[in-house]
């Protein structure tokens, strides 16, 4: 018998299709011009600056570049102290342990102080194969509740490197979740530009809206797209900023009359921007036919990313057979 060589390529970070337009570490990039105009700019990490794109800022500034050693809880403070002196820190780790590991010191030490630091993670929800221990389906839960801190969920390079300026310019702290690597390019075909707060609406429809943020919004265009074949007309709602909700803007398209309201996200059904919306819209009233595609509230499995997103229902096949069913 012969024995199957497997590969790791299929378990690490990429959400690229083949022969889909990427762009290569966008965050390192947008970072690094940013930082020619902006000298408080400084770059923090955990033993991950590679992992996390921060490289490209690192070989470019080695003198506002810390490396802080595998201790997110030192990360987090040293990163505090640096704002507290008038920088501008941007601390990259992973999203588990900026999550679970350090939690408290984000709190403590930045929330609370509302200092202007930013903490920018990858991997977060579905992105690595590598199993419970470093797929982070609950750090939107998580930082959801904690006060002070804006949430930007990007969906492709161009959201990234047009998200980077805007929250260094927002003054307090923000937790951006991070696509790395050969990031997907995806939005340049809708005239879209990042604001903080603001929901876009990509695409409209008569009989599905799509509420979606991170890389699910280019899932849900997808989506969108083979439905019109079937004659199913869906809209995609983008949503890049889960904290604080553009909730006016939820709640003028929720409210069109006749349709289904379905909310993708790359988090665990609790917790995330699918619990966020529908808290919006009982709060106002707005009642549609409402569903959720979510990875479920369990430990997941580790393997190859594709099996993994048709597994968990948050792959383009999936959202489309849900959807079908659905209506």
């Amino acid at each position: 018998m012969s024995k199957v060589r497997l590969k790791t390529s299929a378990m690490i970070a990429s959400i690229a299709e083949e022969g889909q337009k990427t762009v290569p570490a966008p965050f390192g990039h947008a970072l690094s011009r940013l930082a020619e105009s902006n000298p408080d700019i400084v770059g923090l990490t955990a033993d991950l600056a590679k992992y996390t794109d921060l490289h490209i800022f690192a070989q470019r500034y080695p003198e506002r570049f810390y490396q802080m050693g595998m201790a997110e809880q030192l990360l987090m403070s040293a990163a505090a102290g640096l704002a507290r002196e008038g920088a501008l820190p941007f601390a990259t780790t992973y999203a588990v342990f900026a999550s679970r590991r350090a939690y408290d010191f984000i709190c403590m030490a930045i929330a609370e102080e509302n200092l202007n630091v930013k903490i920018v993670s990858a991997l977060p929800g579905l992105t690595t194969g590598y199993g419970p221990s470093h797929q982070a389906t609950d750090d939107v839960a998580i930082f959801r509740a904690m006060p002070n801190l804006t949430i930007v969920d990007p969906c492709d390079a161009l959201d990234v490197e047009q998200a980077v300026p805007a929250i260094a310019e927002h003054q307090g702290p923000v937790y951006m979740r991070l696509p790395r690597g050969n990031v997907p390019l995806v939005l340049d075909e809708y005239d879209y530009q990042f604001e903080l707060g603001k929901a876009k609406l990509l695409r409209d429809g008569r009989e599905v809206l799509f509420i979606s943020s991170g890389f699910m919004t280019m899932r849900a265009l997808e989506a969108a797209k083979r439905l019109q074949q079937d004659s199913v007309d869906a809209a995609v709602l983008h949503v890049p900023t889960i904290k604080p909700l553009d909730e006016a803007t939820i709640l003028r398209e929720a409210a069109r009359p006749g349709r289904l309201v379905v909310v993708a996200e790359n988090h665990s059904v609790i917790g995330g921007l699918g619990e966020a919306v529908a808290g919006t819209l009982l709060r106002a009233g707005v009642t549609p036919a409402f569903r959720q595609i979510a990875l479920p509230d369990q430990f997941l499995d580790a393997g190859a990313l594709p099996t993994l997103h048709d597994k968990y229902g948050i792959s383009v096949n999936r959202i489309v057979a849900q959807t079908r069913q659905w209506l």
